[in-house]
């Protein structure tokens, strides 16, 4: 769909990281309830393909949210084209494994960017127009990782406990205004991300892994009916209550094995 198509009255949800994986899934979960999307990630081609196989309309804008200024340029990018949305899906993210002390620190810095600084931004530019119309979200894709440290990926679980905590706290301040914020917090899921943050052989990646699309389906369903959180599948849900039971000391000790 061109931008002269767009449609100024229909209600989008932006997805971020829509390229594959959750937001893939999370994409299609929206389509499937006929919310026309706005498709955002680095890989265009990837996006366009997605787009040509959905039934609603689909704008494509392609970002790169670990460069500076990358989230407000998306944003701009939406509003040059008067769409208006509905729901913000701040999907995109990645992962590090590794000492903190020996990954590069760009590397790092650009996580935190997308993980941290991204979402706080979009967040922050779409949820007074949410506020002022008394309808729509957020949902932001943190992890039930955010719920522990994290020796040997201790940046990355650092920014999924930043993220599950603004989302908790976006979701008072947002809720008497109509407004639903929820976080969803996936355990070990079957996407590209095990790749890139190298952790194949971890041990928290060689047990219960879900699939992108029952992550997606459980995370929008939750958002629909107006959660907080979501947590997806009854052992990510036994593990949260763990970690939140056990002693600090304790949990450090067990997410360093099973991340080693």
């Amino acid at each position: 769909m061109t931008a002269g198509q767009t449609g100024g009255d229909a209600r989008w949800t932006l997805v971020t990281g829509a390229s594959s994986g959750i937001g893939m899934e999370i994409a299609r979960a929206f389509a499937e309830r006929g919310r026309p999307l706005v498709l955002s990630a680095r890989r265009t081609e990837r996006l366009e393909a997605l787009a040509a196989e959905l039934s609603v309309p689909v704008v494509v804008v392609p970002a790169d949210l670990a460069a500076p200024g990358g989230a407000e340029g998306l944003a701009a990018a939406i509003g040059a084209r008067s769409l208006v949305l509905h729901t913000l899906v701040n999907n995109a993210g990645f992962g590090l494994r590794g000492r903190f002390s020996t990954l590069p620190a760009r590397d790092q810095a650009e996580m935190v960017m997308v993980n941290v600084a991204a979402p706080t931004i979009l967040s922050r530019l779409v949820l007074p127009g949410l506020i002022a119309r008394r309808e729509g979200g957020i949902l932001n894709v943190a992890s039930v990782v955010g719920y522990l440290p994290g020796p040997n990926m201790a940046a990355y679980y650092a920014t999924k406990a930043y993220l599950l905590s603004l989302s908790e706290a976006l979701y008072e301040e947002a809720r008497p205004h109509g407004v639903v914020v929820t976080a969803v917090c996936p355990g070990a899921t079957a996407t590209e991300f095990s790749q890139r943050a190298d952790v194949g052989g971890a041990k928290r990646f060689t047990g219960n892994v879900m699939t992108a699309e029952a992550v997606a389906r459980a995370a929008v369903a939750g958002h629909l009916a107006g959660r907080a959180v979501v947590i997806p599948g009854a052992a990510n849900r036994a593990a949260v209550l763990a970690a939140r039971l056990m002693p600090r000391w304790l949990s450090r000790k067990v997410a360093a094995r099973l991340q080693g």
